[in-house]
């Protein structure tokens, strides 16, 4: 999804008043992994003795790889009034063009080096110790109308947009979040997530950081990658937890045979699950798979069962008003109505049916398709493993085709050309249509455009 917001606009009258950081009992868990529990009371200790370390600066990306240390700094920066900053990837290239955009800023991590020293050091760089600082006092407070985060889009559809957030909008937005999630927490004790996806993107954010701080839940302190260590941590959970992933990281899981623990069930987002691999993983795995519908401009909108369901419902405090070119978004955590590139079509219930995007709509020599419709028939081909499809910049003859970048394994160009030939009309035919090892899919499986036109100007 992508959309176009303004920070400015219609604040609630009870907007400058502040809130707690947390919920829950002192002794309730926040997180978990190999090392144990760690109670509410201590992450709240160590929030303060943080706090006390950062420097005076207004804002602070945050690049720590273990996600306790991440939900620490997070709470310190947001403590200490100064805003994280969330860029769409954590390369360095990423990092340096966000900072270019607040030169007052400052990186923190829990590493030497953080994974991107290939160019230079990082300036005004903290590295959280090894044994986090404690401080005495009371629940720390923040107002509801202070930017804690800046979330920087992916480039999927073009350049990284900012966006920011306030505590109060992400206090509302877990609520809805915590709507959406009805039926797969447990009932009675504490819920516990183990989560796949980077805290730095909106989507983890939504169910990693913030669903432990103001939902109450427990998440485990890791980000785990291969099918083997996703295992592994839900094994760490004291009670059937709940998977936080990508459609990436569920078809791995289900291609690698793993055999995982009882679940309460499995929610995804960043890219399109299909009907089959969701039923394929609810039949794996025995839970319910919940595919969820967001961006990082509105926060997660609605969900849907993708198994047995094609239409999606809205969560609570959310409307839709289709446009002629788009979806105007209104809801409870919007300051103002946000714009988004999808079409929908209403359905009775609060629910809706996604009918594409107007950039998604291709017309070639008089005749029109869609270029999720084309993706998804060059995935069927047998062989296929990935793929992705772009639209070019218009040629002399001012026409813009079609080129693919495929994954395919044991077929050539010509034998993945010939099974689309039999599905497409000619004119949407990619060219150039090119073989790679892989896709340069991002830590969520989403790929920026300019990678793929990178990718197609290298071969």
């Amino acid at each position: 999804m992508s959309a176009v917001i303004s920070i400015h606009g219609r604040q609630d009258a009870a907007s400058h008043l502040a809130s707690p950081l947390a919920v829950g009992a002192p002794e309730r868990p926040l997180a978990f992994g190999a090392h144990g529990s760690v109670a509410l009371s201590d992450f709240l200790a160590e929030v303060r003795g943080v706090a006390a370390l950062l420097p005076d600066r207004p804002y602070a990306v945050n690049l720590c790889e273990d996600r306790y240390r991440f939900l620490v700094a997070f709470a310190a920066a947001a403590v200490r009034g100064q805003v994280t900053l969330l860029p769409p990837s954590r390369t360095r290239a990423a990092i340096d063009d966000v900072r270019a955009h607040h030169p007052d800023s400052y990186c923190l991590g829990d590493a030497d080096a953080c994974g991107c020293e290939d160019i230079a050091p990082l300036q005004h760089y903290l590295r959280l110790p090894d044994a986090l600082p404690r401080g005495d006092g009371d629940m720390p407070q923040v107002p509801r109308d202070a930017i804690v985060a800046i979330g920087y889009t992916s480039g999927s559809t073009g350049r990284p947009t900012a966006n920011h957030k306030t505590w109060g909008s992400f206090a509302t937005s877990t609520a809805q979040n915590m709507a959406a999630l009805d039926g797969l927490l447990p009932a009675g004790g504490s819920a516990h997530v183990v989560a796949t996806v980077p805290p730095q993107h909106m989507y983890g954010m939504e169910m990693s950081v913030l669903l432990p701080l103001v939902g109450g839940v427990a998440v485990h302190d890791a980000r785990p990658f291969f099918p083997v260590d996703i295992a592994a941590a839900l094994v760490a959970a004291p009670l059937p937890p709940l998977l936080v992933t990508t459609p990436v990281h569920l078809r791995a899981l289900v291609e690698s045979g793993v055999v995982l623990p009882p679940l309460a069930g499995i929610v995804t987002s960043t890219a399109p699950l299909s009907a089959e691999l969701a039923g394929t993983a609810e039949a794996a795995f025995g839970c319910e798979v919940r595919e969820l519908f967001g961006s990082t401009e509105t926060c997660i909108l609605a969900r849907r069962r993708s198994a047995s369901e094609e239409a999606w419902t809205l969560l609570p405090g959310v409307d839709l008003h289709p446009q002629p070119d788009g979806t105007l978004v209104h809801a409870a955590h919007l300051a103002m109505p946000v714009t988004l590139a999808d079409i929908v079509e209403l359905l009775p219930g609060g629910r809706f049916r996604l009918c594409g995007r107007q950039a998604d709509l291709l017309e070639i020599a008089g005749k029109r398709a869609s270029l999720s419709d084309l993706t998804h028939r060059l995935l069927a081909i047998p062989g296929v493993r990935d793929a992705a499809l772009v639209q070019l910049e218009p040629d002399a003859c001012g026409v813009r085709r079609l080129a693919a970048v495929v994954v395919a394994p044991g077929l050539d160009e010509a034998a993945v050309r010939d099974g689309l030939r039999r599905a497409v009309d000619p004119v949407f035919l990619p060219r150039p249509l090119r073989l790679v090892a892989a896709l340069p899919r991002n830590e969520t499986g989403k790929l920026p455009r300019q990678r793929l036109l990178e990718l197609l100007s290298a071969v």
